[in-house]
């Protein structure tokens, strides 16, 4: 009787933990709906059971067929058209903190990377990888629901991706969330340093790389306040400074905080304090002046 046995040393285990397994979905394209751009605050990953088609993504559309995989990063609008001679049949994965790095592609037989405004998508066949039968494994066991489902679909997640990391062109570099907070942080010092500058949303989007919107939304989230607010905060923060330590008439304080003109300045001063810019610097140099004469005496 013949016994091998396979040691294991040193092994190097890649951890997931930060990405969730969202959801899993069937669909084969039956004529019954119609392919509208979409997107999502988390990455798919849309595998070609049969068929063929195209996948679009923003303004790019490139084909797919049997065995291919395509990757998703967030926020990245998409969508999938069938061909009626050999209809698609696909299966989807929804994950949650989860962002992908496509490098090196060197030609299309390896992949096709699709650069957009939020990232990229990536298209690879899988022909000689186990990644079918991982997910026919996922899908029985979220169809027959039996004790601790969950984890075995999260762990068969895990096996997935690390087989698929074992493409060069593939890295996770860090969660969704991460990646958008290091942005906003970055758009938090450009408008700190640079607010008296004419700003626009399209400006932070080009200084980011990100679609307007979604940035205009991670930076609410992150701040509290919209781009805009935040900016007209800190010149308001930057205007009772001057205010109160300079003689620059309120014309020149509303040039020199990249306001179009004084009566907007004056209009945002007494919106966000209650005071007109002049009824701020008398009543401080009031204070001011009642302080020095108390140390006086």
């Amino acid at each position: 009787m013949g016994n091998t046995r396979h040691r294991i040393e040193n092994s190097t285990v890649s951890s997931f933990e930060s990405s969730r397994l969202l959801y899993i979905s069937t669909s084969k394209y039956e004529g019954d709906w119609q392919s509208i751009l979409h997107s999502h605050p988390f990455s798919e990953l849309f595998y070609v059971v049969n068929g063929s088609g195209s996948f679009v993504a923003e303004k790019t559309e490139f084909p797919v067929s049997k065995n291919d995989m395509v990757i998703i990063n967030p926020h990245v609008q998409h969508t999938e058209k069938s061909l009626h001679t050999t209809p698609l049949e696909y299966i989807v994965l929804g994950i949650d903190g989860l962002f992908f790095s496509f490098e090196n592609i060197i030609s299309a037989k390896e992949g096709i990377s699709v650069q957009t405004s939020m990232g990229a998508v990536y298209k690879y066949n899988m022909q000689s990888s186990n990644v079918y039968a991982y997910l026919n494994i996922m899908l029985e066991e979220i169809s027959q629901k039996q004790e601790n489902f969950e984890a075995v679909c999260q762990n068969l997640l895990e096996v997935l991706l690390t087989c698929m990391l074992r493409n060069n062109n593939l890295s996770i570099v860090q969660s969704s969330n991460t990646l958008a907070n290091r942005e906003c942080a970055q758009i938090k010092n450009y408008l700190d340093a640079n607010y008296s500058e004419n700003i626009s949303l399209d400006t932070l989007a080009s200084l980011t790389h990100m679609n307007k919107f979604y940035m205009a939304h991670a930076f609410t989230k992150y701040t509290g306040l919209s781009p805009i607010n935040y900016l007209l905060q800190k010149r308001i923060q930057e205007g009772k400074s001057l205010l109160e330590s300079t003689s620059f008439s309120i014309a020149q304080i509303s040039a020199m905080l990249g306001f179009s003109s004084q009566s907007y300045f004056s209009q945002a001063f007494k919106k966000a304090t209650g005071k007109t810019p002049i009824s701020h610097r008398n009543e401080f140099r009031g204070k001011d002046k009642n302080h020095s004469s108390s140390v006086n005496l």
